[in-house]
């Protein structure tokens, strides 16, 4: 069990995040409340978890050099990735060299912040059931992908995260736009894409898993919606069978294992029936599970925070609640929001706005939360929320 000390004192546990949006914001407040000192590094100034953190550094953190020359400065005890654009090379080397402990582990974080990597192990190592892919580095190889896969398809950068630089294709007219898009969206430049074949699933779900001390525990499966690949709602418990629930948990329960360390994995899985593929993982909270800051007695953030420091962890659902994301559905600087007073009259309802300094249409602002007596009325209250919070210029 982690001795946690006092902050910004010469016995205090500190804890790094290299990212600091909302999600990392919410691991910032949760870590603080146990007595945390934290440091938050983003490329831009005034980033969400940046906002509530003891400290702050802006840095290119794909920069090899500019990452260690900061972890040197600042000696953390653990370092937790929040985004992909991290040199996650030099992180394996950090850890190697007992700088820091990397969350879960750097070679996890290496592994999923690649989708080559990932796939690789998912479905070749582990021999997890996935959708039929490919991978190219040239406009040619990624058509020569399509035409073994066929429409639809999906293409990705190997490196990028909601939805930037994602396509669905339809027809040949799509393949040249979707491979200019992969390029130029990517999180860390490099001519490398995954093409996806489409599974015909029901639904989506996020199976959150909590690598503890006391083992692995999962969450109830949540629901989302997404549009070109970035969450717009999610809801849990997500109803499914009792077959694909087993199935759900002995995927999520492998692949996490297989990646090791502490703390909460967001498994993304396509269910059919009692059929259960794997998609994606990603070694930390994930935006879907916003929804458990409601849902849960412990929400995601808690219990990633919990699990990295060896503490004991609860994943009891507390009731149905739903998310649903608030745009800022304009591109300036400092914007304001109204409507806040009408979303929080909603019955069981929260808004979280996520003091993010610049605003694009299709950027995520703030997410509204509610409760339900089923996830048919959380939804619904979300969703009202949501719509009664308008940003607008300052």
């Amino acid at each position: 069990m982690t001795r946690i000390g006092t902050p910004l004192s010469p016995s205090a546990f500190k804890v790094m995040f290299l990212g600091g949006g909302e999600l990392g914001k919410e691991v910032v407040i949760e870590l603080q409340r146990l007595g945390v000192e934290t440091i938050v590094v983003d490329r831009y100034e005034n980033a969400p978890a940046q906002q509530v953190a003891h400290r702050a550094h802006v840095i290119d953190m794909t920069d090899a050099k500019a990452l260690r020359a900061l972890v040197e400065l600042e000696r953390p005890q653990l370092i937790v990735p929040e985004i992909e654009a991290i040199a996650t090379d030099e992180l394996v080397r950090i850890e190697a060299d007992g700088l820091a402990r990397v969350i879960p582990t750097a070679n996890a974080a290496h592994i999923t912040m690649n989708r080559e990597r990932i796939r690789v192990l998912a479905a070749e190592a582990l021999k997890l059931p996935t959708s039929p892919y490919a991978f190219a580095s040239s406009l040619e190889e990624m058509q020569a992908a399509i035409d073994k896969i066929g429409f639809p398809c999906f293409v990705k950068p190997v490196m990028s995260s909601s939805g930037k630089g994602q396509s669905r294709l339809k027809a040949q007219a799509d393949v040249a736009p979707a491979w200019d898009y992969a390029m130029s969206a990517g999180r860390v430049k490099q001519p490398r894409v995954i093409v996806e074949g489409q599974v015909m699933f029901d639904f989506e779900i996020t199976l959150l898993t909590v690598r503890a001390t006391s083992g692995t525990h999962f969450c109830e499966p949540i629901g989302h919606v997404q549009v070109d690949g970035d969450y717009v709602e999610s809801w849990q418990p997500q109803a499914m069978s009792a077959k694909a629930l087993e199935r759900a948990r002995d995927i999520a329960g492998k692949v996490t294992a297989a990646l090791g360390g502490q703390g909460i994995f967001g498994v993304e899985l396509f269910v059919k029936g009692d059929d259960v593929w794997f998609s994606e993982v990603s070694p930390r909270p994930h935006d879907t599970g916003l929804v458990t800051l409601v849902s849960q007695n412990q929400s995601e953030f808690a219990l990633h925070a919990r699990a990295i420091l060896g503490l004991p962890v609860d994943t009891d659902l507390r009731a149905p609640g739903a998310s649903a994301v608030v745009y800022g559905g304009m591109e300036a600087k400092g914007i304001a929001f109204e409507g806040v007073a009408e979303a929080l009259a909603v019955p069981e309802s929260e808004v979280r706005l996520f003091g993010k300094p610049e605003s694009f249409k299709r950027r995520r602002m703030g997410v509204a939360l509610a409760r339900g007596t089923d996830t048919d009325q959380a939804r619904a209250r979300a969703k009202q929320a949501a719509g009664a919070v308008r940003p607008v210029q300052a």
